[in-house]
């Protein structure tokens, strides 16, 4: 991104003594009601709107400046703790130590540093809040928009790739590898994995668990790499050519990435049935199932009608985990879920390499607590910048998808289970059943593809086949003619 275009966005300079002068906080300081945003502009005329704006939010984020109310009628004193001079001068508090932890280089809003000053106060000093459903019945496809058309258009030339005219999915199809490793481990790292990127390429391209790693870090990575298959499997456009993400796609991809992860198996892939409670949070989400189950049919109606596949890609990581439909993994499966309108409009992948964890949360509980996306936003925008530059540095070393491959893709996936489900058989044999309805000139190519990927099969690699580690033990035991 162009260091003008990100100053654009962010409108979050460092302030100095001229454009935050101690007689706004003298101004505020003389009004015992505190002033408005209109009254302290109406006293400084000479001062920018946006750079008082600046100034008031650095403020809150110090907890210097107090604010009240909401609107226009929100009103700014000085909290009582501070003095002038403390004011505008640090990024944090009277002592220099800065209270609130966010990367430098993650560009913000003013809205977004106003969100963070409030959900980084302690839970007792934030108010109690449930699910709010006119946060989502006042979004109207198509008409509302959380991402605007100039940062649409922004995003859009980041993530345009070589297969944009191609049919829908081609990009994540060439990319898949690297995409397996990059998401994979990125999104695992947000909940707290500690596979390092080194750990998650043995584990999947060659089945190697890390040593003193936990099963259920083992257990987070290989449920990402078969979810991200089931993404890739279902990129291709539908009958209308839209970004359909129904109901039956989001439960198995909840399923995939929750399975042996859940106190309950019985809440994998299935709505909520029971009341949680979101950790370091104040909100209070849905408990009712049925309410549950009714939200999520609108959520899913009014995602599926919006036209540009970042608005979607954003509603999707705003409205899944604000719900909270499942039992737990929401955030996981809404990261997913983001991705699937850009697989099949072949941009860029979201793979949230080296976004935070806490910069995540933080984001995320701005939607949970205040219903503003603006943090969450701010984020999206830094980490796809963050993702396409891996992206566009390697589109030229893709090498072309065998189209043998592309072609038999079900045919050798089935022909794989059907090898591996049947021990005691004679593969080979097996195999040849199997080419009988493929055209002599390429039956000979395919039959060696197929020894190919039975000769390589590992547990990394199983969920692509549907079958289970128990299943390859008892082949390999028995196996002596490949």
């Amino acid at each position: 991104m162009n260091p003008q275009n990100s100053a654009k966005l962010s409108e979050t300079a460092p302030l100095s003594e001229k454009t935050a002068p101690t007689g706004l906080l003298q101004s505020i300081q003389s009004s015992p009601a505190g002033l408005t945003l209109a009254e302290l502009l109406a006293q400084h005329p000479a001062l920018a709107r946006r750079t008082v704006q600046r100034w008031i939010s650095q403020g809150i984020a110090n907890q210097s400046i107090a604010a009240q109310g909401a609107g226009r009628a929100r009103r700014y004193t000085v909290a009582a703790t501070h003095s002038v001079a403390a004011v505008g001068t640090t990024s944090g508090t009277a002592s220099g130590e800065p209270r609130i932890s966010f990367p430098a280089n993650i560009p913000l809003s003013a809205d977004s540093q106003d969100i963070l000053a409030y959900i980084t106060q302690p839970l007792q000093a934030r108010k109690p809040v449930g699910y709010q459903r006119d946060f989502l019945d006042a979004y109207q496809p198509n008409v509302s928009a959380y991402l605007s058309a100039p940062l649409r258009r922004q995003l859009h030339n980041m993530g345009k790739t070589s297969r944009m005219n191609e049919a829908a999915g081609t990009y994540s199809r060439a990319i898949f590898n690297r995409l397996l490793i990059d998401l994979s481990w990125a999104s695992s790292h947000l909940e707290g994995n500690t596979y390092s990127r080194l750990d998650t390429v043995e584990l999947i391209e060659h089945g190697r668990t890390a040593t003193g790693k936990g099963a259920i870090e083992t257990q987070m990575i290989l449920n990402h790499k078969a979810a991200i298959e089931l993404l890739v499997d279902n990129a291709g456009a539908d009958r209308t050519g839209r970004a359909e993400l129904n109901r039956y796609l989001l439960m198995n991809l909840h399923s995939a990435l929750a399975e042996n992860l859940l106190p309950n198996p019985a809440d994998e892939g299935r709505i909520r049935q029971h009341a949680v409670d979101i950790g370091k949070s104040v909100y209070r989400p849905l408990s009712t199932p049925q309410q549950i189950d009714e939200t999520l049919d609108v959520v899913l109606a009014k995602l599926n009608q919006i036209s540009d596949p970042f608005e979607q890609s954003f509603f999707a990581m705003v409205h899944l985990p604000y719900l909270q439909p499942f039992a737990d993994i929401n955030k996981r499966t809404s990261r997913l879920a983001a991705n699937l309108p850009l697989f099949r409009a072949n941009l860029c992948p979201l793979t949230f390499l080296d976004v935070p964890e806490a910069a995540y949360s933080h984001a995320t509980l701005g939607v949970y607590e205040l219903t503003r996306v603006e943090l969450l936003r701010d984020l999206y925008v830094w980490a796809y910048e963050r993702s396409t530059q891996e992206y566009q540095a390697i589109q030229q070393d893709l090498a072309e998808p065998d189209p043998l491959r592309l072609t038999y893709r079900d045919l050798i996936k089935q022909t794989v289970r059907e090898v591996v489900q049947q021990p005691q058989a004679d593969p080979l044999q097996v195999i040849e059943h199997a080419l009988a309805p493929v055209p002599l000139a390429d039956r000979g190519d395919v039959h060696a593809l197929l020894v190919q990927e039975l000769q390589r099969l590992h547990e990394g690699v199983l969920a692509r086949y549907g079958l289970r580690p128990s299943e390859l033990l008892a082949w390999k035991a028995g196996q002596t003619s490949l």
